[in-house]
């Protein structure tokens, strides 16, 4: 494998990645080829279920935090942490609707105020998550300074990212619908893809690195299988430390995060089958928005939703 430590910055580009032509398909356009492509209902339709990188990351987790986040679906009131990277993607998402030599870091902290706005009328409850008012204007801080690290990492006014907020989905080979969103796709002129990840986090430890990686992959093989060729770079951006994460894929460890993912529902099936998601606990528990529901903190766990077991344990398309 061919992987470079996390650098600080560093924007890494792969030969032919920057200054890229303008006439690359629009974001809706590649959704509707997405659709298309794969298999299955769009996220929220509710007819299919299938498995992302990060409900594959909750059951390697915990089983029971992705069966009340995933069958039972019961609500979480979030983070401001969490708001806070949704509302800084946001911004870096509609930097890249101005014009290329436009996308300066103040246009970008001009970017913040609408998308603000915009996020608070979508989740009125946000502003509950505050202790008191001039807590807001420290957030806005803290997501000004990510946004002002982002400019460290890249320079926007060189890129033009052939999509921006993917939704991609596919079967795996024994019917197992993948799907999800992709920050940033990158398309060089010879076809070259890099994927890239906005994290408002801090860059792991190098013994975490492999969890990191593993949304990138599962993302890699996704576009591997709908377009015929793996991407030639992932790479996430850590805007909280200002560091880089890159990874050149190859099809060997594609195909063996497409082995995992396969295992991985396996056991969420055998779950399934007897009505048994068990917790795990871990230093992430403390953290946890389903306490109430764990017998790890006293909790009482409801039984299970039976539609929700049995969409599951119909989720992979019979072969042929």
């Amino acid at each position: 494998m061919s992987q470079s430590p996390i650098s600080s910055n560093v924007d890494a580009p792969l030969p032919s990645l920057e200054a890229l032509p303008h006439d690359s398909p629009d974001s809706s356009q590649a959704q509707q080829t997405a659709q298309g492509a794969g298999s299955g209902s769009r996220p929220g339709s509710g007819r299919r279920a299938a498995l992302s990188p990060s409900r594959a990351k909750d059951f390697m987790q915990c089983p029971l935090m992705f069966r009340l986040r995933t069958v039972d679906r019961l609500p979480e009131p979030g983070s401001l942490a969490t708001h806070k990277g949704t509302v800084v993607h946001s911004v870096l998402e509609r930097l890249y609707d101005l014009p290329a030599p436009e996308r300066t870091q103040d246009a970008a902290l001009g970017l913040l105020p609408g998308q603000w706005q915009a996020h608070r009328e979508k989740n009125p409850g946000v502003m509950e998550l505050f202790e008191a008012p001039e807590q807001v204007e420290t957030w806005l801080g803290e997501a000004r300074a990510l946004i002002g690290s982002y400019f460290a990492l890249e320079n926007p006014e060189r890129l033009e990212p052939a999509e921006r907020e993917l939704f991609v989905q596919t079967e795996t080979a024994d019917g197992l619908l993948l799907r999800g969103f992709v920050d940033r796709l990158d398309i060089a002129p010879n076809g070259a893809m890099r994927v890239v990840d906005y994290k408002t986090g801090r860059s792991p430890h190098p013994r975490y690195m492999q969890d990191a990686l593993f949304q990138m992959r599962f993302y890699g093989l996704v576009l591997w299988r709908l377009r015929g060729r793996p991407p030639a770079r992932l790479q996430l951006l850590y805007l909280k430390d200002g560091r880089t994460l890159t990874h050149d894929p190859h099809t060997l460890e594609l195909e063996s995060v497409e082995t995992k993912v396969s295992r991985i529902w396996d056991e969420v099936e055998d779950c399934a089958r007897y009505g048994d998601f068990r917790p795990q606990r871990s230093r992430l528990c403390d953290w946890c928005a389903f306490q109430a529901q764990c017998p790890l903190f006293g909790g009482d766990t409801p039984p299970p939703p039976e539609d929700g077991l049995a969409q599951l344990l119909t989720a992979r398309r019979p072969a042929g």
